[in-house]
């Protein structure tokens, strides 16, 4: 499967979301909440296909300044996907109509109390883009292709925990879980296979 933005990886990654064997976790003690992986054009003219990763606003009273997808907690009554655009829109001025939903990946427990749903949708037009400052310090075009590599993902112990902890080496920067979990499966599926990341751990600063 090739990660170029176009009408054919749309259809593809479209009946393997359809297709995909969601694990829904518990929710007993944990809070719903849904973050959007949105597919964009690579903003290089490579036509490959990519990602909106946000760097968060320093401002922010919680993971100040740290790498994010646009999402949050679900509120009363919200399905995952309603919950995920209004958050595009809230953090990005994105207004995504529901049929840019391609399907939603694997629930991921946060040590911090969250049950967090991936929810992937297409964008065609990534000019519409407008950061919320008071959320959003910036906003990044992330090449699948370039997640593809061997090096691109790590896997560490530390004394803290008994699971692996996941990263993912993008240019310079490491990007730690849970985003990190949820942008490599993802991955998973682009390249065929279905992986489960609900044991994969965060480092200890993400455990709040």
């Amino acid at each position: 499967m090739t990660c170029r933005f176009d009408a054919a990886f749309r259809q593809e990654l479209s009946a393997r979301l359809q297709t995909f064997p969601r694990i829904v976790h518990p929710q007993e003690g944990l809070k719903a909440a849904a973050v959007a992986i949105t597919l964009v054009a690579a903003d290089d003219g490579s036509g490959q296909a990519a990602f909106l990763l946000t760097r968060r606003a320093t401002t922010l009273r919680a993971h100040a300044g740290q790498w994010a997808l646009p999402g949050g907690r679900c509120d009363p009554g919200e399905t995952l996907e309603v919950a995920a655009l209004r958050e595009l829109e809230e953090e990005l001025g994105l207004s995504l109509p529901p049929e840019n939903i391609l399907g939603v990946l694997d629930d991921y427990p946060t040590r911090s109390g969250y049950a967090i749903a991936p929810v992937v949708a297409w964008l065609d037009d990534p000019g519409q883009i407008r950061p919320n400052p008071d959320e959003v310090a910036s906003v990044h075009h992330i090449r699948l292709d370039g997640l593809m590599a061997d090096h691109a993902v790590d896997f560490e112990t530390i004394p803290e925990s008994p699971r692996q902890v996941i990263r993912l080496l993008i240019g310079d920067q490491h990007i730690h879980a849970p985003t990190a979990a949820l942008i490599y499966q993802l991955r998973e599926l682009v390249a065929g296979r279905v992986t489960r990341v609900a044991e994969l751990d965060q480092p200890v600063f993400a455990w709040r």
